[in-house]
């Protein structure tokens, strides 16, 4: 006897194919992982195809608003380390206010014993002296572990883009405004953002780029 609770033969097949769909659409994405310049390529005529779209008609000015600044999202989720370096002063100051001796540093951990640090030390993978710290007192080598990771900044991007596309294709989304306003808005803020993040890597010395960096094989 067939359970109550399964859904009929028509919707179990459909939802069955559109499974098998999103599985061959997910792989086929995977595949184009080491093609990184192609994907840029393709998304990048995307982005064109859009801006076409919106100088021909001369409309849906909002949607193009909203699709870079969601781009702009990304793309400084893009630049940002995963563990931001800032959170280690930060915690340091809550640990000298709290009489904590503080995060132990390459200049003075090794001169602490194992285990001594403020409340917070070793949350993030810093619980006492490196072995360089006692070889000679360099920092220990940590590659850049983005925020968002390469491919799925591309991929969120491409989406963003492709929808975009299809909200272009009815007029329910195409809103009267005056776009001058909006292009300048959009300039004033990608300064200001992208001062700061400068302003971050700078203060902490990191680098989001590979160019100019040395590639040992």
């Amino acid at each position: 006897m067939a359970d109550v609770s399964d859904p009929p033969p028509a919707i179990a097949n459909a939802m069955r194919q559109a499974h098998q769909a999103q599985m061959r659409l997910q792989t086929a994405i995977d595949r184009t992982t080491p093609f990184a310049a192609r994907r840029w390529a393709a998304t990048g005529g995307l982005l064109a195809l859009f801006m076409l779209r919106i100088v021909l008609s001369q409309g849906w000015y909002i949607v193009c608003y909203a699709l870079f600044i969601y781009l702009l999202n990304l793309f400084l989720a893009f630049l940002q380390p995963k563990f931001d370096p800032g959170m280690y002063d930060d915690l340091a100051s809550q640990d000298i206010e709290e009489g904590e001796p503080g995060l132990p540093t390459s200049a003075s951990g090794a001169s602490k014993p194992a285990g001594s640090g403020g409340l917070m030390s070793g949350v993030f993978g810093n619980p006492g002296p490196q072995n360089g710290d006692a070889a000679g007192g360099e920092d220990e080598f940590r590659p850049f572990i983005r925020r968002l990771p390469e491919f799925k900044f591309w991929l969120s991007a491409t989406q963003a883009i492709v929808i975009s596309l299809l909200c272009t294709m009815t007029r329910l989304c195409d809103v009267p405004v005056y776009w001058p306003i909006l292009l300048v808005y959009f300039f004033i803020l990608f300064g200001i953002t992208m001062k700061r993040q400068i302003k971050h890597m700078v203060k902490y010395r990191y680098v989001p780029f590979d160019l100019g960096k040395k590639v040992y094989k």
